[in-house]
């Protein structure tokens, strides 16, 4: 079977636990025989994790569609102009610019690109399927998120082939919107949703969020977890001597960075865990630059900023040895995530889990018996948990061997693959 799996390139900038799924399920994918590729748009893909992302074509260049989005005299630019625009060394650069990431601004290209045809990215809509149609001719064509529904409609029709679209933590970007644009981009997504096949949400949380939030029926809906290859995470029990809390994913704000600051900070103020350090990884893009330097200022402050390493690489195959330093892995999203793929990881790697109780998370580290959960989603309530676990080192431990027994059996990437094909058979059955 050949499969395009459609995801927005993100530069490398920081942890995207997204773009991860897309690349072990494409890898998975070749590894169980099949061909599959990953086509990015927007900005290059940087994960190296056995594909040779890099060598596909993209499409919907951000710096060309940003222009003709906002300006009309660049609608019809000459090619050599789109060329230059498109080329590999200005999408970097701009992958590094403030607001790549951030919905302010973008608004009405999130409407525009959901609107297909009728947009002002038919052009590179088109473009894209005479690619699928000529270069590739796929059996599927798999959507990495909701946001990018507009496509569904015309590849279908073209290529007479089934259209897959993947559910993680689309509501992150719509709900952060104004309730004009909310709205309006929720009804689109709904609409838009009646022309794909089917919908895989990473968790049951989320299924259950988007079946309401897009109206999807139960019977385009399926889910299938996340999964990872434990293979490239290292074992080792979690450090007891000093004890080590860990943080990795994107250091801003939503994802609970400034929160965990605070609780950490709290928590050194009682003597018995003075000793305590804390490690953070996953980078920041720069819109979120000034908010963690404003984190960093509360800790010298505080004092206490000797006790903090901020670990710069953070590669797929290089990761362990980030959780093969800690104690315990507390990313406390504010609003909760549609699953969480760095809770695996560090599962994998037999580290434990302290997380709020929001979002997939309850779900997660009830099925893995990895963790605990704490509530409300507070610098106080986090502070009183790590106290909780901290104090028990033995347990830290059996909970890092349940939880990497659990992700053994239960997250093996290659069987979630073989769930995802599953689907993927039966649509072209149908089709």
């Amino acid at each position: 079977m050949k499969i395009v799996n459609i995801v927005p390139g993100f530069g490398g900038t920081f942890y995207c636990g997204n773009c991860l799924r897309d690349s072990g399920y494409t890898k998975s994918l070749i590894d169980l025989g099949h061909e599959a590729m990953m086509l990015p748009i927007y900005l290059p893909l940087t994960i190296k994790n056995g594909v040779e992302e890099d060598e596909s074509p993209i499409f919907y260049g951000a710096v060309n569609i940003y222009l003709k989005q906002n300006f009309k005299i660049f609608r019809n630019m000459p090619h050599w102009m789109e060329n230059f625009f498109n080329s590999p060394s200005i999408l970097r650069f701009a992958s590094k610019k403030a607001g790549s990431t951030r919905t302010e601004g973008l608004e009405e290209m999130t409407i525009s690109m959901l609107r297909g045809k009728d947009g002002n990215q038919n052009v590179e809509l088109q473009e894209l399927i005479d690619f699928l149609k000529v270069h590739e001719k796929p059996d599927v064509v798999h959507l990495s998120n909701a946001l990018l529904l507009g496509l569904a409609k015309q590849i279908k029709e073209q290529l007479n082939i089934p259209v897959v679209c993947s559910l993680q933590d689309e509501d992150v970007w719509v709900d952060a919107m104004n309730d004009h644009y909310r709205e309006k981009v929720w009804d689109l997504m709904s609409e838009k949703a009646k022309g794909v096949d089917a919908f895989i949400a990473v968790s049951d949380y989320y299924a259950d969020e988007m079946r309401i939030k897009m109206n999807i029926p139960d019977e385009k809906m399926h889910i299938v977890p996340i999964g990872i290859d434990s293979s490239i995470y290292k074992y080792a029990e979690p450090k007891t001597d000093p004890l080590v809390i860990g943080y990795i994913s994107r250091m801003y704000e939503e994802h609970g960075f400034g929160l965990l600051i605070d609780a950490f900070i709290k928590l050194k103020q009682n003597q018995k865990f003075k000793n305590v350090l804390l490690k953070l990884s996953g980078g920041y893009t720069a819109d979120d630059k000034k908010y963690v330097h404003q984190q960093m200022r509360k800790l010298k402050k505080a004092g206490i900023a000797e006790d903090v390493e901020i670990i710069e690489d953070y590669l797929p195959h290089e990761r362990y040895k980030f959780f093969n330093q800690i104690s315990l892995l507390t990313v406390p999203v504010l609003k909760g995530e549609a699953f969480g793929t760095y809770q695996l990881e560090s599962l994998a790697c037999g580290i434990p889990l302290v997380q709020p109780a929001l979002g997939a998370f309850p779900e997660i580290i009830e099925k893995t018996s990895g963790g605990h959960t704490y509530t409300p989603n507070t610098a106080e309530a986090i502070v009183e948990k790590w106290k909780e676990v901290l104090s028990n080192p033995k347990e830290i431990i059996e909970m890092g061997k349940r939880g990497q027994k659990s992700v053994n059996e239960k997250y093996a990437i290659h069987e979630i693959s073989k769930s995802v094909l599953e689907i993927y058979k039966s649509l072209c059955d149908d089709n």
